[in-house]
């Protein structure tokens, strides 16, 4: 998609500028040859309707690099010295544009963090690309996983009748490694059964989960700089001498500035995300906490016998037809992560399961404040970021019932069940599902 907002009165004055978002959709802009990155980067977020970009910033290739602006800067700091010549009207041919990247800066793990509808697809869409280069060969069945939340995501609820054949493309979803490896065929074959056992998740906690797995793969949040001879950048926590210094090859003294600025940038980002990642956390424990729900049903006949009638012969038969084990019925949230692997041994068991997914607003209300008050994300820069893991909080209303001979524990029961007690029989020997 192109956008062209030139004002052809005004092209001696202005510079255009291409702007690449992470859907590799274009935006053509102009702006004053004054103008600063901020200038851009908010035409930018205008035009693509982008609330909440915290997460992200504009970038430029330097030496086969991505280079983040300063966005305080003046643009003509990040081009050659073409931005300042004035086109003369005898020039026949137009002058080309400058190219912008609209990319990730920062990197979240929660994609709730990222409030904008937009924003968060814009995001979920440069995570898609960096699992295509990613190279944890260690993990394999993570990125067949990675596929069917993607095409979940994508293309929603797989169908019978519509997603036949070859409905994707493997080269889409997967790392070139993988794909000479395993085969398209192979791929193909099995990918679909993981992507109809995602048929519960909405395409919202779709995308949602994909960030989340996406983040926990080594080389996917991260930002790459090559090593160069030279200069050297040296980093090491104040007053702690035994702690191991982080050693940079920068080459050069501008770029021992700006993987400087980067690390101190992502550090305050990190800092400021932490009321917000702590708000998630309580919010997702609730719906934790809401998963499993435990039901018992007794027969009504086998509670009515008595010893002594139930050792009489002549009730054998009915002692056999009512005998039964208690019904354990767990009332949980169908688990979202597939365990159908495409005949791959997984690393390691999976066993999370994803929380329900509230509005943004319901974060806002929690932290008392928008979410655009701060700034998002987390710039992983080898392994700057922790990852941010939520869990769950609150209970529900429960009530004891015996309404059809089924036995709702009361919020009591409930909570000294989970604080370890066994004090009251009426559990049974059910228990809480494992884990």
């Amino acid at each position: 998609m192109e956008t062209n907002t030139q004002d052809p009165e005004m092209s001696s004055e202005l510079r255009d500028i291409l702007v690449l978002l992470p859907t590799w959709e274009q935006l053509r802009l102009s702006v004053e040859a004054t103008a600063t990155g901020q200038e851009l980067f908010q035409q930018v977020c205008d035009m693509a309707h982008i609330r909440d970009a915290h997460v992200f910033c504009l970038s430029v290739i330097r030496n086969n690099e991505y280079v983040f602006m300063d966005l305080r800067q003046k643009l003509s700091k990040y081009f050659s010295k073409d931005w300042k010549t004035k086109m003369h009207k005898r020039d026949k041919r137009p002058r080309a544009p400058f190219i912008v990247f609209f990319r990730v800066q920062f990197y979240v793990e929660n994609g709730r963090a990222i409030s904008d509808k937009t924003a968060r697809h814009l995001y979920y869409c440069h995570l898609k690309e960096q699992v295509l280069r990613s190279k944890c060969m260690h993990r394999e069945e993570t990125y067949f996983l990675l596929a069917a939340c993607g095409l979940q995501a994508d293309l929603g609820n797989h169908q019978e009748s519509v997603h036949v054949g070859r409905y994707f493309e493997p080269h889409a979803y997967f790392p070139q490694w993988i794909i000479n490896k395993r085969g398209a065929d192979y791929i193909l074959r099995h990918v679909p059964a993981m992507h109809r056992e995602q048929q519960d998740l909405s395409p919202k906690e779709a995308v949602l989960r994909f960030i989340r797995d996406a983040c926990r793969l080594e080389d996917v949040p991260v930002h790459f700089f090559r090593p160069h001879k030279g200069k050297k950048l040296e980093i090491q926590p104040e007053g702690l001498l035994a702690t191991r210094k982080l050693l940079f090859h920068t080459g050069y003294a501008w770029r021992s500035r700006y993987l400087l600025q980067l690390l101190r940038t992502t550090h305050q980002v990190h800092l400021s995300l932490r009321p917000v990642l702590q708000c998630l956390q309580q919010l997702e424990e609730a719906e934790e906490k809401k998963r499993y729900r435990e039901s018992y049903i007794h027969d009504p006949l086998d509670l009515d016998l008595d010893p002594c009638s139930r050792a009489s012969p002549s009730n054998e038969d009915n002692r056999s037809s009512s005998q039964h084990p208690l019904h354990h019925l767990s009332h949980h949230s169908k688990s979202q992560g597939s365990c159908h692997t495409a005949g791959i041994k997984p690393s390691s068991q999976h066993g999370e399961c994803e929380m329900s997914v509230d509005e943004p607003t319901v974060t806002e209300r929690l932290c008392g404040k928008t979410s655009s008050s701060s700034s998002w994300g987390s710039c992983s820069s080898q392994g700057i970021w922790t990852n941010s893991r939520v869990q769950t909080c609150g209970w529900p209303h429960l009530r004891q019932s015996y309404e059809e001979g089924c036995l709702v524990p009361t919020a009591e029961l409930w909570q000294d069940r989970v604080q370890g007690r066994k004090s009251h029989n009426s559990w049974g020997d059910g228990g809480r599902p494992q884990e």
